[in-house]
């Protein structure tokens, strides 16, 4: 069995590559020798006898010199291409190319006796394809001599484009590798036969079973560039038909670093995947503008958005990135997650509720945030019918209490995280957010100038409590697994690329504008419990139990009368919501209910300063 690179012993691997290092000098000098002696024989119409040996010898050392210069100060020995590679052929092309014309331009100024300017004229073409025949043959004898374990598995690529392409190299020159590629399949009739890296493209996506009888082959790999959730459903599909797993590549930004595809990143196909998975097209240099360097402060930032957001977050370089959080367990997970140790010493970490006025304030004056993502919420929606005070006080009150703290200290943009419950709503979730949305909108048009937006989706995966968390359970248990009706239908958006588009949000966002991502096309839940349950490979019932109150058998995105346009960027509607000043919370009908359902006492208050 090989032993990994990264596992031998560091002496080991200098001395195998400089043996290397000297072989390939070698040979570039023996073939600009052969090169330029075959051209000195052609010159002299193919009589040895007739050429003058010893000037032409001076001429091919000169010439390997030349050639060995280069290499020396980087062009290509001090460089590292792929065996054989267009980088490395290129490159060869170049140094060859410089060191013949050099000798052409000595050769024909000095004119030395017995050395006629045409020898190395003739000389470059020949040594430019010795030197190119010889890395060629070398790649050959490296992929020929690769020896996979007996136990590897045969596996068709699905998409033959470069991610397949990158895929099957790897496969191919790693003899550790547990995977041998016998075949790629791909929807693309320009690719029908092709040879990849010497598998061969024998069938469209849809002809997978016949190709995997036809090779043996027992598992198939996603390698489309960036396939998002509808695409996965259909691949899915006709791999559970042709009775082969299936493997999936994480998305592509997430798992390539430079043109090698990483084996370990290869996994089961997750249901995420195909409820949720849609790539996000960001704009960097847009996001780094406004958060590298900057003071950063995130409310919610131990919960599933949250801490999301940070991490994300963390990777543009912020000046300071203040995690706020009322959950002192969650803030320990995100600052372990964030730097691999929480010791929660760091002035960064605070322990805050939103609620509380005095604290809110006391923190935005302490840290002068100039960038605020407000995700700190109550978001069940069964919950909060049942204490609509407790969403009056949380998402209400205490994002007007972040609002009035940002507004206070300068803050220059401000995210508030919402959601498709808004749209519409139905729900005290959705109403209390609906207020957050518009408060937000009002201090919008008290601050020109102050980008203060909300951002608005749907359900994401593998948040705390999702339904994702609670098909698996029931699974676990042996069912049955509960869906509250047959046609009752959700977006969804995996939580990482739902973080990209809020932070891609702020960059393009104007103010009193609400934001609403595109999730793509609703999913119905009882297919998302079908689907798990036949990947659990156990026999589950579903049963169904009722539209829960307050809850809606299909979520809109938008509102009635919002007109939707997408200016900047192709998955981000831009819509408008009528403000709604503070003093004006108690007279809307919802917040007066909600009020209504609070303690003895405090319902009678002045809800709003």
């Amino acid at each position: 069995m090989s032993v990994p690179s990264d596992a031998r012993p560091r002496g080991d691997n200098a001395f195998g590559q400089s043996k290397s290092l000297i072989s390939a000098i070698l040979t570039d000098v023996v073939v600009w020798i052969v090169a330029t002696d075959v051209a000195a024989i052609a010159r002299y119409d193919f009589e040895p006898g007739t050429v003058p040996w010893r000037p032409v010898s001076v001429l091919s050392l000169f010439l390997a010199g030349g050639q060995l210069v280069l290499g020396a100060i980087g062009l290509i020995h001090r460089r590292r291409y792929v065996v054989g590679s267009f980088d490395e052929m290129r490159n060869v092309a170049v140094s060859a190319t410089a060191v013949s014309a050099f000798a052409f331009t000595v050769v024909a100024a000095l004119e030395p006796d017995g050395i006629p300017r045409s020898v190395p004229f003739f000389a470059w073409p020949l040594a430019v394809m010795g030197l190119a025949a010889v890395r060629v043959a070398k790649r050959l004898i490296i992929h020929a001599s690769v020896k996979h374990d007996h136990d590897a598995e045969q596996v068709v690529i699905m998409g033959a484009g470069w991610v397949g392409s990158a895929l099957a190299q790897r496969m191919r020159q790693d003899a550790s590798s547990p995977f041998v590629p016998v075949a790629f399949v791909d929807d693309d009739p320009g690719k029908r036969h092709l040879q990849v890296h010497g598998v061969r493209v024998r069938g469209r996506f849809a002809e997978l079973g016949e190709v995997a009888a036809l090779t043996g082959a027992t598992r198939a790999v996603v390698a489309v560039n960036d396939a998002d959730a509808t695409m996965l459903r259909r691949l899915s599909d006709i791999a559970a038909e042709a009775g082969v797993g299936l493997l999936v590549l994480p998305p592509l930004k997430d798992q390539l670093r430079g043109p090698q595809v990483r084996l370990s990143s290869l996994r089961e196909l997750d249901v995420a995947d195909v409820i949720g998975r849609q790539p996000v097209d960001t704009d960097v240099r847009a996001i780094a503008q406004y958060v590298t360097g900057r003071r950063v402060l995130v409310t919610g930032a131990g919960g599933s958005i949250g801490s999301e957001l940070c991490r994300q977050l963390h990777r543009f370089g912020p000046e300071e990135l203040v995690m706020l959080d009322r959950d002192e367990s969650a803030l320990h997970a995100v600052e372990l997650s964030i730097h691999g140790r929480a010791l929660l010493e760091s002035p960064e970490i605070v322990l805050v509720d939103i609620r509380d006025r005095a604290a809110v304030a006391d923190v935005f004056l302490e840290h002068q945030p100039q960038v605020v993502f407000h995700a700190a919420a109550l978001k069940h929606l069964t919950l909060l019918e049942r204490y609509p005070y407790e969403a009056l006080k949380s998402n209400v009150e205490g994002t007007l209490n972040v609002l009035e703290a940002a507004a206070a200290n300068g803050v220059e943009h401000f995210v508030n995280i919402s959601t498709d419950k808004a749209a519409n709503p139905s729900s005290a979730l959705g109403h209390s957010k609906r207020l957050a949305e518009r408060l937000t909108s009002w201090f919008a048009s008290r601050h020109p100038g102050v980008r203060y937006i909300s951002v608005r989706f749907g359900n994401v995966l593998g948040s705390r409590g999702s339904v994702l968390h609670a098909f698996a359970a029931q699974i676990e248990k042996g069912g049955p697994v509960t869906v509250t009706d047959p046609g009752v239908s959700r977006y969804f958006m995996t939580i990482p690329e739902a973080c990209q588009l809020v932070i891609q949000a702020g960059a393009i966002g104007r103010g009193g504008e609400v934001l609403v991502l595109d999730m793509g096309e609703p999913v119905r839940i009882v297919d998302v419990a079908s689907r798990m349950i036949a990947m659990s490979g156990k026999d589950v019932e579903i049963v169904f139990t009722g539209l829960r109150p307050g809850e809606k058998l299909h979520e809109e995105l938008l509102a009635d009368g919002e007109a939707e346009q997408r200016p900047f960027h192709r998955l981000i509607s831009h819509v408008d919501v009528p403000a709604l000043e503070p003093g004006r919370i108690a007279a809307e009908p919802w917040a007066r209910l909600a009020a209504s359902r609070g303690p003895a006492g405090e319902n009678r208050r002045q809800m709003v300063r």
